[in-house]
C-alpha cells in the first residue's frame, strides 16, 4: 500500500469510527460530510469526541488554506473544544511544508503528534500478563473506570471523560473494551470496533503510576483477540500517540501516516 493510500485508509476509519462514537454520545451531534472535510463533533467535554478532519487526496497549498480556514470556522462554532486530525500524507508535498504556517494563519495551534498505524495481524494469540485479570465492559461502574483511566492517562478531568462514555450502549454491546485489572484495580484498558471491513482500535489508557509495566500492550492484545475472534477480521487499524507509538510494532502494526492535531489558538 503506498503512503497515500495508507492515509486514505487511516482518514476513512476515523471517519467511520467517529460517526458511530459521536452520535452515540447525540443524536443530534454535528455529523456531515462536507467538501474535504469531515465533521464528527459531539460538542461534549470529552475532547476525542469533538473531531473535524481534512478529506482531500493531494490537496496543494490554496486547497489547503481554504480548507484549514473552513475548519477552524467549524471549531469555532462549538461551545467545547476539539481537534482538527491531519493526515499529512494526503497533502502535496509544498502543502505538507506550508502546513504550520497555513495553520496558524487559518488560527490553529498545534497541539501534538500522532501516527497512523495498519496490519494484516489478526487473529493474535490470547493474551496472558502474570499481574492482571481482563475482563470485559458490561456494566456502567466498568465503563466509568474505563473513562477515568483515560483521563488520567490523558490529563483530562475525569468529569470530561465521563461525559464521552458515560451510560453508552454503544460501548457496552457492541464495542469489545476491556479493563485489565491488577488485584481487583482497573490499571488499563484498550478497546477494539468493526469497521468497513477492519477492526479498529480506540481508546487505550495506562493509569499514569502503572506504566512501562507491558499493561497496555496486554490489554491491547486482550481487545485485539476478542475483536478478532468475534468478528473473524484479519486487517487492524489504529492512530497512536507519541506515548503509544512505541508499542504497537510489537503487536504487529506498521505505522503509515504522521498525523498532527490542532487546536484553536487561545
Amino acid at each position: 500500500m503506498t503512503d497515500r493510500a495508507a492515509a486514505v485508509e487511516s482518514m476513512a476509519q476515523l471517519s467511520t469510527v467517529w460517526r458511530a462514537m459521536v452520535l452515540d454520545r447525540d443524536e443530534t451531534a454535528d455529523v456531515r460530510d462536507l467538501p474535504g472535510i469531515a465533521v464528527r463533533w459531539a460538542d461534549c467535554r470529552f475532547a476525542f469526541w469533538n473531531a473535524v478532519t481534512l478529506t482531500d487526496t493531494g490537496a496543494d497549498v490554496p486547497l489547503l488554506e481554504q480548507r484549514l480556514h473552513r475548519a477552524a470556522h467549524i471549531m469555532r462554532s462549538k461551545e467545547h473544544p476539539g481537534f482538527l486530525w491531519l493526515f499529512e500524507d494526503l497533502l502535496e508535498d509544498d502543502a505538507r511544508a506550508a502546513l504550520d504556517d497555513a495553520a496558524e494563519r487559518a488560527g490553529l495551534a498545534y497541539a501534538f503528534p500522532g501516527t497512523g498505524m495498519a496490519g494484516d495481524l489478526l487473529p493474535v494469540p490470547e493474551p496472558h500478563h502474570p499481574e492482571l485479570m481482563f475482563e470485559r465492559v458490561s456494566s456502567d461502574e466498568q465503563l466509568r473506570a474505563y473513562a477515568d483511566l483515560n483521563s488520567r492517562a490523558y490529563g483530562f478531568p475525569l468529569t470530561d471523560g465521563r461525559d464521552g462514555l458515560a451510560g453508552s450502549v454503544l460501548w457496552k454491546r457492541e464495542v469489545y473494551a476491556y479493563l485489565a485489572l491488577r488485584d481487583g484495580v482497573p490499571v488499563a484498558c484498550a478497546a477494539t470496533v468493526e469497521a468497513q471491513g477492519r477492526l479498529f482500535v480506540v481508546l487505550v489508557a495506562t493509569d499514569p503510576d502503572q506504566q512501562r509495566r507491558g499493561y497496555g500492550e496486554a490489554v491491547t492484545r486482550k481487545a485485539l483477540y476478542e475483536g478478532g475472534r468475534a468478528t473473524g477480521l484479519r486487517r487492524a487499524t489504529l492512530h497512536a500517540t507519541a506515548a503509544g507509538a512505541p508499542v504497537y510494532p510489537r503487536i504487529g502494526f506498521e505505522p503509515n501516516s504522521p498525523m498532527r492535531f490542532y487546536a484553536l489558538e487561545g
